[in-house]
């Protein structure tokens, strides 16, 4: 193989990507701590798979994502909806495109510029969040960013490989599943075997135009229903 003529990919900062239905903002305690809260307290099933949690307050909660943000010097992202981001149906006025509460958060982590590998991880849907066309659109700006505006070559996600919904979420949003590594970690004092899958920045374009044709509201009916889905748009290409 021939030289690469590489350039290294710039490092990730703090950063705010807008969309459609979704902003993703540099978290803050102060500002999200309150929202957050909200929407994962009573909820413990969410803790399962990731290191850290269940807390118990926000302070807890914050204070545990900010010192893990600081030991693997990641840059954490809190998401924030749009209120039509939620809503099951289509906007009717043009305040549904507000602003509303951060409902979850999501990090680049493990990055290397150098070979401009980079993961996303330690993502947190609430139950609000969760299947809605904001989570989606959230994964599709951070996944723009690094390939478009950051220069990475390959993008990666890894799970627990007994984490049925990751592993799932990981194919519907385009990514390749490339193996399992054992006994890769432990976690809660518990070994985990990770499965790692990842996107490449030639593959990027067409996953783009996938991302795009889903989140266009026309592939949405009165009622809020998906036309066509995420994972037929990427079994055209």
């Amino acid at each position: 193989m021939g030289p690469l003529n590489w350039k290294p990919a710039s490092p990730p900062g703090p950063v705010t990507l807008r969309g459609r239905y979704v902003t993703l903002e540099p978290l803050d305690a102060e500002r999200h701590a309150p929202p957050l809260w909200d929407a994962v307290r009573g909820h413990e099933e969410l803790w399962t798979w990731l290191a850290q949690g269940p807390h118990t307050s926000a302070e807890d909660m914050l204070s545990h994502l900010d010192a893990w943000r600081h030991a693997n010097r990641a840059v954490l992202l809190a998401i924030v909806p749009t209120v039509d981001g939620l809503a099951a149906t289509p906007p009717k006025t043009a305040a549904s495109q507000q602003q509303g509460e951060a409902k979850g958060w999501a990090s680049y982590m493990r990055i290397k510029p150098s070979h401009g590998v980079i993961e996303v991880g330690n993502i947190l849907f609430s139950p609000a969040l969760q299947r809605t066309r904001a989570a989606t659109e959230a994964m599709y700006l951070m996944a723009g960013h690094i390939f478009e505006h950051l220069g990475y070559r390959r993008y990666e996600w890894k799970c627990n490989a007994l984490n049925g919904p990751s592993r799932r979420a990981a194919l519907r949003l385009g990514f390749t599943y490339e193996g399992i590594f054992r006994q890769h970690m432990v976690v809660k004092n518990q070994s985990r075997d990770t499965a790692w899958y990842a996107m490449l920045d030639h593959e990027w374009p067409s996953r783009k135009r996938a991302f795009e044709a889903w989140l266009d509201p026309a592939n949405f009916d009165s009622e809020g229903r998906q036309r066509k889905a995420l994972s037929e748009y990427l079994g055209e290409l």
